[in-house]
């Protein structure tokens, strides 16, 4: 086996491992502990993070930052990659701290010259924009750090009521329109909540405070219910602007019953709870989207419309 060949499989031997000996790699490579001891020494001046661990029992172990094996990606795959990963950049912040761009870095570098040019030829011509919003990269790093070794957050958050301090137990992160949303359990309302990232002024791990079992088998994908919460149906009338405009919704979409001239309407089954967000989220469509009901809804659009009046008089 040549030299090279066997530093890449002694890595990835290593690498899946919390610790070991050079007495087992030479066993299990069968090679003299002298040559094995000289090829960590090489691995370790090549970047990989191997600490020895000194007294009885004791031998080599890897950093927490583990090195990953090498993988074989095609033409189309690594370009694929490439942009995969670019498209994090239109983001303000980023739960990773700065290894998105370290990678993309050693990405870019290693890939053949032919590879490299048709990337560099699509370089500003293919975009995953993302609106900016500034958020705190280490509030998100620990979230994320918390989602991983499942622990409890304590956070103060700023909502319209104010400031206050509340400890969550993260489930996930989603970014969305440019903001990055935390849905999590709130120790303080007894129920499932979603936190917006930028509205959190500092966050702590606390060890203090158990996780909730259930809470930890939750995804993003288990979306609280609210079918059996107060319900209301709001009602819109849609001109084929309006329609055109929130056919790409997902919450509306599904609703919508176009007429013939292109118009359409939509009778939303919702929360009651959530009437004033539909209201706020309506309010930027203009004559386009009208609110024919509930008469609460109707109630609060012109109350907006009166503040905005008032605003220019």
């Amino acid at each position: 086996m040549q030299k090279s060949q066997r530093l890449i499989q002694m890595m990835m031997r290593i690498n899946a491992s919390k610790s070991f000996t050079v007495r087992e790699l030479a066993d299990e490579f069968g090679l003299s502990s002298r040559t094995i001891t000289r090829d960590l020494q090489e691995l370790s001046e090549l970047g990989v993070p191997i600490y020895s661990v000194q007294g009885r029992g004791g031998g080599y172990r890897l950093l927490q930052e583990r090195l990953l094996p090498p993988i074989s990606f095609s033409e189309g795959e690594a370009i694929a990659m490439f942009f995969a990963c670019q498209s994090m950049d239109y983001f303000s912040s980023l739960p990773f701290g700065e290894g998105a761009d370290s990678a993309l870095r050693k990405f870019y570098h290693y890939l053949p010259a032919d590879v490299r040019e048709q990337i560099d030829r699509l370089k500003n011509r293919i975009m995953f924009w993302s609106p900016y919003r500034w958020m705190s990269p280490e509030i998100l790093q620990t979230l994320l750090q918390a989602i991983m070794i499942r622990s409890v957050v304590t956070i103060e958050y700023k909502s319209s009521s104010g400031v206050s301090e509340r400890n969550i137990q993260p489930i996930g992160l989603y970014a969305s329109s440019g903001f990055w949303y935390c849905p999590a359990f709130c120790f303080l309302r007894g129920e499932i909540r979603q936190f917006r990232a930028d509205r959190i002024l500092s966050a702590s791990i606390n060890e203090s405070i158990p996780c909730r079992q259930d809470i930890t088998q939750k995804t993003l994908m288990d979306k609280p219910r609210k079918d059996q919460q107060e319900q209301t149906v709001l009602r819109l009338e849609l001109t084929k602007k309006g329609v055109w405009l929130l056919e790409s919704n997902s919450r509306i979409a599904p609703y919508i019953v176009r007429n013939e001239d292109g118009s359409g309407y939509a009778d939303i089954r919702i929360a009651a709870e959530d009437l004033r967000f539909y209201v706020d989220f309506i309010w930027q469509f203009g004559t386009d989207v009208k609110i024919t009901g509930p008469n609460e809804a109707m109630t609060c659009m012109k109350q907006k419309i009166e503040s905005m009046r008032l605003l220019y008089c």
